[in-house]
């Protein structure tokens, strides 16, 4: 999956430090991404890059550290308004989806995650004043009333269907995303994770379960997710009765026409993986 990146170190514990010439730059406006183009593939930019552009309109601007993966750091860029040079652009996230090499994709949605998290409390929610970053978390904190706000991390289950030889596989109605998912969804409050997949599975495709079973769980920064994943087999009738606004196809795949995943970076591609080697 996209966070195993061993055998390199991702360290998240907020430590700032002073940005080095060859820490990342991570300069996201409109919730995309600056990258440098290199024929069909990117990259991120350094600081020194970065800072060797001399963009014009560029005012003072500042790094705010984010985390490490070895002895790479990332850093925000604050206070920057400008237009990028011709090679370089802006990318969805969903560019990490395909991002070689594959630390270099997880440093990218976290970071991105980190970004949102930043932008989102410029201000104090509760009473409107400036908020500034902790220096001692990972966190922003209102001087004005003392309200402290902490990283938006959603759970969200992500639940493998059975029912006996086949899988349940759906495509999003919405989204960049177009290929064959699981169910899944937001855990509501007051429900268990077990509740809130029961309560997934009915609303989307009018199925019954039975046996649910934990598997794994998976941080998931393009949504600001954590991910629980459950294997459950079907309880009952097998009839689909598609929720039409949340999903564009729902069916059930028997195990030798799965397609096989291109890149497994999402534990939902792993839980469709093991079905179909039946691994599980």
């Amino acid at each position: 999956m996209i966070q195993e990146i061993a055998p390199h170190n991702y360290d998240n514990e907020y430590r700032p430090r002073k940005e080095k010439r060859t820490d990342y730059a991570i300069y996201v406006q409109d919730n995309k991404i600056a990258m440098w183009k290199e024929g069909e593939s990117y990259r991120m930019p350094t600081v020194a890059e970065f800072d060797e552009l001399q963009l014009e309109g560029v005012g003072k601007y500042f790094y705010q550290y984010l985390f490490s993966i070895d002895e790479m750091g990332f850093f925000l860029l604050k206070n920057v308004m400008a237009d990028l040079p011709q090679n370089m652009g802006y990318c969805s996230g969903e560019i990490f989806r395909e991002l070689k090499p594959d630390y270099m994709a997880f440093a990218g949605i976290t970071a991105m995650q980190m970004a949102r998290f930043a932008k989102g409390h410029a201000y104090c929610g509760k009473c409107g004043s400036p908020m500034i970053h902790c220096e001692k978390e990972r966190a922003y904190k209102c001087e004005a009333c003392g309200t402290v706000d902490y990283p938006k991390i959603s759970p969200a289950v992500i639940v493998a269907i059975r029912d006996n030889d086949k899988l349940l596989l759906t495509k999003y109605a919405y989204g960049e995303y177009k290929k064959y998912a699981l169910v899944a969804g937001f855990v509501e409050i007051g429900e268990s994770f077990e509740e809130a997949v029961e309560r997934e599975v009915l609303e989307e495709v009018g199925l019954h379960i039975k046996n649910i079973r934990y598997y794994k769980s998976q941080p998931w920064s393009f949504t600001d997710t954590i991910m629980i994943g459950f294997f459950a087999d079907l309880d009952g009738d097998c009839t689909i009765t598609r929720q039409e606004e949340e999903l564009a196809e729902a069916l059930w795949m028997p195990r030798e026409e799965i397609p096989e995943a291109e890149r497994n970076i999402s534990i939902g591609q792993e839980m469709i993986e093991l079905f179909r080697n039946n691994s599980i």
